[in-house]
């Protein structure tokens, strides 16, 4: 069994699915921080190299502070590579070439355009897990208990925050706020 940040994730889930496990982290979640990871969709927990856990520990730990990984380059369906004369320095050389050109003619048509180019955001980057995520939640339904709105008042009534209907389904609401599970 893998122990990361006070989580159990059993050996034999598949590595994907046992992401999930964390509060905070859903199935797309999941995905993409395989995809980053190098992590295959179909590996389980039991086959993790010690890198590969040690990498998961330290990203979510941090996931602000992490290295953004290099991007490499789509191949075309019909591609077929080239011999290997180029060592992987040469290609990726030029790759960097490629892409800083590719930058740079952005930014010219930004520029001509009159508009402030985007940076593409790394989604990860921002993910908020177990207690951090857990208190955003409470300060939060704190806040809209404060101020007064609708739905802090339905939090503070222990009903449905949401718009269900309260006549016939409302059992299960009122038993799951009965208790202040975020005051």
């Amino acid at each position: 069994m893998v122990h990361i940040l006070g989580v159990n994730l059993r050996d034999t889930h598949v590595a994907r699915f046992a992401l999930t496990k964390f509060y905070g982290i859903g199935h797309h979640t999941a995905h993409r921080l395989c995809a980053r990871l190098h992590i295959h969709d179909k590996c389980k927990m039991k086959d993790l190299s010690p890198y590969q856990v040690t990498a998961l520990a330290s990203f979510l730990s941090s996931p602000s502070t992490s290295t953004t990984p290099p991007r490499y380059p789509l191949a075309e369906p019909d591609y077929t590579p080239p011999p290997s004369n180029k060592s992987m320095q040469d290609l990726q050389n030029e790759f960097n070439a490629l892409k800083a050109a590719r930058e740079a003619k952005k930014l010219k048509r930004a520029k001509y355009a009159g508009v402030a180019p985007k940076a593409t955001p790394d989604p990860l980057k921002d993910l908020k897990i177990e207690s951090e995520l857990r208190r955003i939640i409470r300060d939060n339904i704190a806040h809209q208990r404060m101020i007064g709105s609708y739905v802090g008042k339905r939090h503070a009534m222990h009903l449905p925050v949401r718009g269900q209907n309260t006549q016939s389904n409302a059992k299960t609401a009122k038993k799951l706020n009965r208790v202040d599970r975020y005051a």
